[in-house]
């Protein structure tokens, strides 16, 4: 699906990063090489297929200092992206994540919202002058069993800053009423794995109490409609 973003960062990705806090709850998810997405061809064959346009979407993150309880919750949009189904099943897509779009959530402006909203978008972490937009390219999805909050294993390419790395995080997607919902329960990726290394534990002679986690957590929210009739 495409998207202008709502995962890195991120997506995933992935505001999370200048924030501070250690509030990265959920499944830590390792970034691998990216994957070549299979082959739609039997499935654009297939009478079948059905594509479903996202309309609204939301990728809600957390991040936090690794000393203290300094942290920093917000979203980012998803406005667009497509995902196609078969059988009832998800088989790919793709959604484009707007950075321009990074919101600090528990900040106001008097409390410095603005300032830490354009230290995530700096050269530092997202560089968003040079890269307005994260993506995420389905490359997968198997049918989960026994989990109450998801259905599906998703996995999929998430780019940011230029760097693309394969990920796996669980996700409750439902078909229903020419609607297509996913949402996922939280896990974290590593903001390193991306490159992203301001404020890390890495970074030799680093303040402890200045070392902001590596770890972010996200969840995501993705709406999506049919562009024809489900028949």
């Amino acid at each position: 699906m495409k998207a202008t973003i709502h995962l890195v960062s991120f997506i995933f990705l992935f505001v999370l990063v200048a924030c501070g806090g250690s509030a990265t709850e959920g499944q830590k998810v390792e970034a691998k090489e990216a994957k070549v997405p299979t082959t739609e061809t039997a499935a654009s064959a297939d009478a079948d297929l059905k594509t479903f346009n996202v309309n609204k979407g939301t990728l809600t993150w957390t991040g936090s200092k690794v000393i203290g309880n300094s942290s920093h919750t917000g979203t980012i949009n998803i406005p667009m992206g497509d995902l196609k189904a078969v059988g009832g099943e998800i088989t790919s897509g793709q959604f484009v994540v707007d950075m321009n779009s990074i919101n600090c959530t528990d900040l106001t402006e008097d409390d410095g919202k603005g300032k830490l909203e354009g230290h995530l978008k700096s050269a530092d972490f997202f560089d968003v002058e040079n890269n307005p937009r994260a993506t995420f390219l389905l490359t997968g999805a198997a049918p989960l069993e026994g989990q109450a909050d998801a259905t599906h294993s998703i996995t999929g390419n998430l780019t940011l800053r230029g760097v693309s790395k394969s990920i796996t995080f669980p996700a409750k997607v439902t078909i229903a009423d020419n609607k297509l919902m996913a949402t996922s329960p939280s896990f974290t990726i590593d903001r390193t794995q991306w490159g992203i290394e301001y404020g890390s534990g890495s970074i030799v002679g680093l303040a402890k109490d200045k070392v902001i986690s590596n770890d972010i957590a996200l969840e995501l929210s993705l709406e999506a409609v049919a562009s024809a009739p489900v028949q």
